[in-house]
């Protein structure tokens, strides 16, 4: 299946290991732009984010997703929990992937999979819950804005999901989008 698709949603949602699964599944090329951004950047998200702040981080985000939703050919493209935050970064999913996914997981589910993991600096705070709660109530919207289908991640397994997503897709280029 030759497409390019998106995966928007918290952190902590799947999009990399759905997105890492989906592009292995159709044949496709997978960008981690979160991996990408760090390799441009020479240091890591959270070491950038310390010394440079979060706006220098999202303006560096913005022209690595405009680059890439410009490159021709299909790819699956994971993006990182916040590329959603600026209006243009959503207009570019949008319209550079015609299959844009939001991964919706609640603030516990992803609570419970990033709880130990130091690597996120979002949640680098003394209540990540609660913390959880505050970038969900703000981002869903954004998320659901971005994205042309919503995929509740709940409980179904990796697999699971890289099957409805793949069904998903092949029921809209069945019917021409």
């Amino acid at each position: 299946m030759q497409t390019r698709c998106a995966l928007v949603g918290m952190p902590g949602s799947g999009k990399s290991t759905v997105g890492r699964q989906l592009a292995r599944r159709l044949g496709l090329p997978f960008v981690d732009l979160d991996q990408r951004l760090e390799q441009q950047l020479g240091t890591s998200i959270r070491q950038f984010f310390e010394q440079h702040g979060e706006d220098a981080f999202r303006d560096r985000e913005a022209a690595l997703l405009a680059a890439l939703a410009a490159e021709p050919g299909p790819m699956v493209l994971s993006t990182g929990g916040g590329a959603v935050l600026r209006e243009a970064n959503r207009d570019v999913l949008r319209q550079g992937f015609p299959h844009v996914l939001y991964l919706r997981a609640s603030p516990e589910e992803i609570f419970k999979r990033v709880k130990h993991d130091r690597s996120r600096p979002l949640l680098q705070v003394d209540d990540p819950m609660a913390r959880l709660r505050d970038l969900y109530r703000t981002r869903d919207p954004l998320y659901r804005q971005a994205a042309h289908y919503v995929i509740e991640t709940g409980r179904p397994t990796v697999n699971t999901l890289v099957n409805m997503i793949v069904m998903q897709l092949e029921m809209a280029l069945g019917a021409g989008a």
